[in-house]
């Protein structure tokens, strides 16, 4: 924001005389003050965050040292009530046992120090007892590049957005070689960024609508849509008209992705996903990549976006290899055990058809 070089001055009266204070002096001073705030919150979390990470390490040493369950349970008891009368509320039994079960998903210590400049205890807590190693590292990963609040981290994981991202179809080596990119080089990947479906149920469409009534809908809910998209997406242009010889075209929404420094096109369609679809799309990234794209920027990428994202014709067109990709959009939501189950079922398919096509190859 740009500071106004109009001083606004502040009078305080004592006994003596009036004493005026610059405004721009207060605000300076406001502004160190706010900073190192912040900066001393960030260095108490970090703090926070190893101790806990070193309490449970230390706990988990000592059990595993005694294989009697029983001695467990009562260690960890008997820690609490002495902890908690020495030092006060922070050492509950259950809250030990979050620092136990911390230290058993990350026992590496240097991972633990990368994530803590961004992770707070409480994101901690979201992610370590999801059931799979490359699921933790994921909502990890994601949560530190785009930044999340712990309320978003909650909302993304109660709204499946691992089993939504391409990268869970893939096999597990492929999936950690992304994400140890991703760790080391912040390196964004379309299958990190795009899911499948995307959940739009917060549009408020009735049952009947056109592409228009979803665009516009999009557009008045252009913040959640965003959250949905993912928050290094910018939106660039609604209705972008494209005029090759003479004859204009017109796309739909076009947005920037700052992690993968590209143009995102994306087109919606009502029905079930089209062969001529790959055409419109394929003319409409050529055509970004040739008057659209700057200097140092990716080729453009294309989203389509559909009611029925016919996955058979996908798999043949090999859409990605063009830089393009498809997936259903849901306006309401099923329950979330049958949405669970689909998806479920689309990884499995997905990992087969890998499986089947490397080894034709």
């Amino acid at each position: 924001m740009k500071r106004s070089n109009k001083s606004t001055d502040i009078v305080h009266k004592n006994t003596d005389s009036p004493v005026i204070i610059d405004g721009i002096l207060l605000e300076d001073i406001r502004e160190l003050i706010e900073s190192a705030k912040s900066r001393f919150a960030q260095t108490a979390n970090a703090a926070l965050v190893t101790l806990y990470w070193n309490i449970g390490n230390r706990i988990k040493t000592d059990i595993l040292g005694n294989e009697r369950a029983q001695y467990g349970r009562e260690i960890v008891s008997a820690l609490s009530r002495q902890l908690t009368a020495e030092y006060g509320k922070g050492f509950s039994e259950k809250n030990l046992r979050h620092t136990i079960r911390f230290a058993e998903v990350y026992p590496d210590e240097q991972i633990v120090s990368a994530l803590q400049r961004q992770l707070s205890w409480t994101h901690f807590k979201e992610i370590i007892y999801l059931d799979d190693q490359l699921k933790r590292d994921f909502y990890a990963e994601m949560c530190r590049v785009e930044r999340w609040s712990t309320r978003t981290l909650h909302a993304k994981i109660q709204g499946m957005l691992y089993e939504r991202t391409a990268i869970s179809r893939k096999p597990a080596e492929l999936a950690r070689q992304e994400l140890d990119s991703l760790r080391n080089d912040d390196l964004m990947t379309p299958d990190l960024v795009f899911r499948d479906p995307y959940l739009l149920d917060f549009l408020g469409l009735s049952d009947t609508y056109s592409e228009r009534d979803l665009e516009s809908a999009i557009l008045k809910e252009l913040e959640r849509f965003l959250l949905e998209l993912g928050t290094d997406f910018s939106f660039v242009a609604r209705q972008r008209r494209i005029t090759i010889d003479n004859e204009d075209y017109y796309l739909d929404l076009l947005f920037y992705h700052r992690g993968m420094r590209c143009l995102v096109a994306i087109e919606l369609k009502l029905g079930k996903f089209q062969a001529a679809d790959k055409g419109q799309m394929e003319l409409y990234l050529r055509w970004l990549d040739k008057y659209e794209k700057r200097e140092r920027e990716e080729m453009p990428l294309g989203l389509i976006l559909c009611a029925d994202a016919s996955y058979e014709h996908v798999e043949l067109l090999r859409l990605e290899e063009s830089g393009m990709y498809v997936a259903e959009y849901l306006t309401d939501l099923p329950p979330r055990r049958l949405l669970e189950a689909k998806l479920h079922e689309a990884i499995r398919m997905a990992r087969e058809q890998i499986a089947v096509r490397e080894g034709v190859e």
